[in-house]
């Protein structure tokens, strides 16, 4: 039996068993590399978190309607634990369940999940199109604007945030770092050489 909350190549074939959406699937690879990045900062399973990352939106696109709890039911038929399922429950904290983040995977999840889309939507306004060129100050600027990106719900981040006892600008910095290791494969590389360096 496939372990999928270590086998990477296991997790992305379940996905695609419920994820067609290039769109979604581009999500939930940046989602993965953010969480493989952040674990490495808090030491803790980069494989754990990023197949969290990875599986996070299983439902989303079949049942979007019960998102954040079909999710329960289609990892328990795959024999994931309840510390795996519990943690993509969580985040939907506050806007579709009450399951409270609590782990540092949960805290980094339900914080990262709507940064990535501003991130991303700030990426492809600059002339470059790239992340390599991409810093904290630029998606600040973007930040305060409410009507870009406006589906990001910037409270949500907030309260991450606050959960990490982190500045949000040391967390978008690092959301960007964790993007940039597949900026191919979301289509976020740009026309510009890969930048070394902050």
């Amino acid at each position: 039996m496939v372990d999928y909350a270590q086998n990477r190549e296991g997790a992305w074939t379940l996905l695609q068993e419920y994820v067609k959406s290039d769109t979604l699937l581009k999500h939930s690879l940046t989602v993965e590399a953010v969480m493989r990045h952040f674990a490495t900062l808090y030491n803790e399973d980069p494989d754990l978190w990023g197949n969290i990352g990875l599986l996070h939106d299983i439902d989303f696109e079949m049942y979007p309607e019960e998102h954040c709890k079909k999710t329960r039911e289609i990892l328990s038929a795959h024999d994931l634990s309840e510390e795996f399922i519990r943690a993509i429950e969580s985040h939907g904290y506050g806007i579709l369940n009450d399951i409270e983040p609590q782990s540092n995977a949960e805290k980094v999840l339900y914080t990262v999940d709507q940064l990535t889309g501003l991130i991303s939507a700030t990426a492809l306004m600059r002339p470059s199109k790239s992340l390599y060129d991409l810093g904290a100050k630029s998606v600040r600027k973007k930040w305060k604007q409410k009507s870009f990106a406006e589906g990001v719900n910037r409270e949500v981040i907030e309260e991450g945030a606050k959960l990490l006892g982190k500045e949000l600008s040391e967390i978008i910095t690092e959301t960007i770092e964790g993007m940039k290791t597949v900026a191919e494969e979301i289509g976020l590389a740009g026309n510009i050489e890969q930048q070394t360096g902050k």
